[in-house]
């Protein structure tokens, strides 16, 4: 059983990439310069801050939940950190834990909502956006939140990793974290019940787990990757910016259901993940060269995602019949 599952996961992730491929090809034909060392190293970094926020969103939706507010956390976080750093001059590396744990808290009270307070995830996760949307504007005092007096901070995004140019450090952090994701998925008691729990919550919780504590936990994973995808993120920018991460919580489910992970919970693909987000990507850069209008853009990822959930009904149709 195990084997065919494993088989069907590698086919799975081979469609996935090939159509990666297809789409990458598709571009550089329409644009040579698209293959350009620049231009694939410009792609990787802008799926960083998306990939991480999938990585984090594929365990809870994993077991059968949803995150809305990982875009407006992972703002949070960074306005917590630079805002703690400016006014009380401790050292950055300290701001960066408090951000860090911040995003933890969001993902902490997300699963408490949840499982405590019996709200649907996705009504939860709202109220946290919402939430959230509205402390980063109170916090900031509706202005950008500058990191100029932490030297290096840029670096931790934009710095060449090994002095090789254009190899961003994002780039490692966010392969990095994917690795983490793959090792607690595949390697961890808390992979092993997420899965159990989103194939049968119930059944789960009969059997003697406390499926509660392991729901919360996934919640805390995906506030802690998105507060990472702040410090990301800000780092790049060299300031946290208020107004900015509504809206990527589209992009990062998107990458998710791409990826191949179902919807309905119970299965899920940290590589996937990866793959999808590179997907999302890849189209949004391509079709900017191409001066697609914006609007279009996200009409075209919005398509995308609502043929992958299509197939991911589909397949969840057959494993029933």
């Amino acid at each position: 059983m195990n084997k065919l599952k494993n088989k069907k996961n590698i086919k799975q992730k081979m469609i996935i990439l090939g159509a990666l491929i297809l789409i990458f090809i598709f571009f550089v034909i329409q644009n040579p310069s698209f293959a350009s060392y620049e231009n694939i190293m410009t792609i990787t970094l802008a799926t960083c801050i998306n990939g991480i926020l999938s990585l984090g969103v594929t365990f809870v939706i994993l077991t059968g939940g949803i995150d809305l507010s990982i875009g407006t956390v992972m703002t949070f976080s960074a306005i917590i950190s630079g805002t703690i750093f400016n006014k009380f001059g401790l050292p950055i590396g300290i701001c960066i834990v408090i951000g860090l744990l911040t995003g933890a808290l969001c993902g902490f009270l997300n699963g408490l909502a949840v499982t405590k307070m019996h709200l649907p995830p996705f009504i939860a996760t709202m109220c946290m956006m919402m939430i959230t949307k509205g402390l980063n504007l109170i916090v900031s005092g509706i202005k950008p939140v500058y990191f100029n007096e932490s030297k290096g901070y840029q670096s931790i995004a934009l710095g060449d990793f090994l002095g090789i140019k254009g190899f961003y450090n994002a780039i490692v952090i966010y392969f990095l974290m994917a690795t983490i994701a793959s090792f607690i998925y595949n390697r961890t008691i808390l992979g092993r019940y997420a899965k159990s729990i989103g194939s049968n919550e119930n059944a789960t919780r009969l059997s003697g787990i406390r499926t509660d504590c392991w729901k919360i936990s996934a919640y805390v994973i995906c506030g802690l990757f998105a507060a990472i995808a702040g410090l990301l993120m800000s780092s790049r920018l060299n300031s946290a910016q208020p107004q900015l991460g509504a809206g990527y919580e589209t992009e990062a489910i998107a990458a998710t259901v791409i990826g191949g992970t179902s919807m309905s919970g119970g299965n899920a693909s940290i590589w996937g993940s990866v793959l999808g987000a590179f997907i999302v990507s890849t189209l949004t850069n391509g079709l900017r060269s191409m001066a697609v209008a914006t609007e279009w853009q996200t009409v075209l990822i919005g398509v995308v995602l609502a043929l992958a959930l299509f197939i991911d009904q589909l397949q969840n149709r057959k494993q029933k019949n």
